[in-house]
């Protein structure tokens, strides 16, 4: 059996000319990166910006187990089988971070003939988006501290700084960290932090811009401390906000490219959905709208997370309308819901299976609550028996949502065509009548406990001191109307990763709040949640290997 990555590397990928040209993107409207991937220009978006928009669809999942459960291999396939089925789709994804590429995860770009190619390519550096996030985000850093270093005009006090530096991987040495060590010309010492670049603001930034003057107005806005009088101080008032606008003008563009059946695929953005708001750029979706008769988008990790935070963020400043709900379920993840090990989750539990089943109804739920039209993907395993797929089959009837096998992880758009006939027969006959969960105008704690009881179904919610404290300061500032972006574990409904299935009787405890003023949204953190992780004991990066041909092994 064929590795992901001996399977991506056997592919015959198409010029990306020749993919953009299937689009009616021109080559004046391509950037080429080499011979399979490319940016496109602003001009292709003032080109399309009047034609209609096409059928928007949302592909999420139930809590996955710590493996994964190919949300992102479903999303691939289905795109692939829409073309199988004589429709023109559009894939919208997410850029592959590099912190869970070399620790646990693997990784992001599908599996097994569900492929976005070049896989490689996608999972390093890409067109080097991440990369430039970084470079902007640090370079607001570098010229805080220089500005305190140079006499403090603005009389920023160093014990209120609220901005963090960021790097694209996992290390959790840099969580909390001592800067400018080592005399009077190396800086000011204070103590600073480092988190992911894809929990960082300027990641979100990016991904909710809607052009590059959208983009400069939103990294102005940056609330980067406070001085001594208690005043917010903005990357504006550093003047920071040209020269970062200045590294990410190439970042902004969407990148093209395509499946492992030629589909076209747009990769922008990727902020995680357990600590950032977890689906791709506005730009991107909205383009992927305008090129295709379907767009297929994602959103990270469970619905209660990513999907929540497409709806409630995302569609709300993007004015997007989704068409249907595509939630992916495997047979495993709910065994695992039910208490089997991971070790033990390919050995048949129809017992472990009927506890389990109960994430998938609350998810199934929480969609309806959007007034969104649902179909459940069973992404199939070699493993799972006849007794335990018709067991859920029969549980999601019993909800009055259909449900459709996948296997295009074996066997590619073919294996999706059910799932892709079943979308688009729901779509035809069934309106999608979208809201948002909650109203901007509640309060910042109202929106949380909006959230937790409803999505997670928590019995309420504790803010400690030290979030109640911000909460006050930034509905101080004005910023009480923003949506929120709930920080918190992927593994489980409450913020506890260890209450699987569907968790009763818990509250969900908020530990901090942060302002994302610039991207638009106040970030809370739940329960013991970090936005720099750390490396597994054994990390994928031990396995990743490069020959002397410049062939890469050991990606997965």
């Amino acid at each position: 059996m064929l590795s992901d990555i001996e399977i991506a590397q056997s592919a015959e990928m198409k010029p990306i000319a020749e993919i953009a040209n299937h689009l009616g993107i021109t080559n004046e409207e391509l950037e080429p990166y080499g011979h399979y991937k490319a940016k496109v220009t602003e001009a292709l978006f003032a080109r399309t910006a009047n034609l209609p928009d096409g059928k928007l669809i949302l592909v999420t999942a139930i809590n996955p187990t710590p493996a994964g459960e190919g949300k992102t291999t479903v999303s691939v396939g289905l795109g692939q089988a829409m073309a199988k089925i004589g429709k023109k789709a559009v894939l919208a994804l997410r850029e592959p971070s590099l912190g869970p590429v070399f620790g646990i995860k693997g990784g992001a770009a599908g599996g097994g003939y569900a492929q976005v190619v070049p896989m490689e390519d996608i999972n390093l550096h890409f067109t080097g988006d991440i990369h430039a996030m970084t470079a902007a985000n640090n370079l607001l850093c570098a010229l805080l501290d220089n500005h305190i270093q140079q006499g403090n005009a603005l009389r920023i006090d160093t014990r209120r700084i609220l901005f963090k530096r960021c790097m694209d991987m996992n290390d959790r040495a840099l969580r909390n960290i001592v800067i400018g060590m080592g005399g009077r010309m190396n800086g000011v010492p204070r103590e600073d932090s480092f988190q992911i670049t894809v929990a960082s603001e300027v990641m979100a930034i990016l991904c909710l811009a809607s052009d590059l003057e959208d983009l400069k107005k939103r990294l102005g806005n940056i609330l980067v401390a406070y001085n001594l009088d208690g005043e917010p101080v903005y990357a504006k008032d550093l003047q920071a906000q040209g020269a970062m606008t200045a590294l990410l003008k190439d970042a902004l563009k969407p990148n093209l490219v395509q499946t492992l059946e030629h589909t076209p695929v747009l990769i922008h953005g990727g902020p995680f959905a357990n600590i950032a708001h977890g689906c791709n750029s506005v730009r991107a979706t909205k383009l992927a709208l305008k090129l295709g008769d379907y767009c297929v988008t994602e959103a990270g990790f469970g619905s209660d997370l990513g999907a929540e935070k497409f709806f409630d963020i995302k569609c709300r400043y993007a004015g997007l309308k989704p068409s249907c709900v595509v939630l992916v379920a495997t047979v495993r993840a709910l065994k695992y819901n039910g208490g089997v090990p991971k070790t033990e989750l390919t050995t048949p539990n129809l017992e472990a299976l009927k506890k389990g089943i109960v994430n998938l109804g609350t998810h199934i739920e929480n969609m309806q609550k959007y007034h969104v039209p649902v179909v459940v993907a069973l992404n199939k395993f070699y493993t799972d028996t006849d007794e335990e797929l018709a067991f859920i089959a029969e549980y999601c009837e019993s909800l009055g949502v259909e449900t459709s096998l996948c296997e295009v992880f074996a066997k590619g758009g073919e294996g999706g065509t059910d799932l892709a006939e079943k979308v688009c027969k729901m779509i035809d006959t069934q309106e999608s009548k979208f809201e948002t969960l909650y109203s901007t105008e509640l309060s910042i704690t109202e929106k949380v406990e909006k959230i937790a009881t409803e999505i997670y179904r928590a019995d309420s919610v504790k803010f400690l001191p030290k979030a109640l404290k911000a909460l006050q300061e930034f509905e101080k500032l004005g910023y009480g109307n923003l949506p929120v972006c709930i920080a918190k574990t992927q593994y489980s409904l409450s913020d506890n990763l260890q209450l699987l299935g569907k968790p009763e009787n818990f509250s969900i405890t908020v530990s901090d709040v942060r302002l994302s003023a610039g991207a638009g949204f106040v970030v809370v953190l739940t329960g013991d949640i970090m936005t720099m992780p750390g490396l597994p004991k054994m990390p994928a990066a031990l396995k990743i290997d490069c020959d002397n041909n410049g062939n890469i092994s050991g990606l997965f």
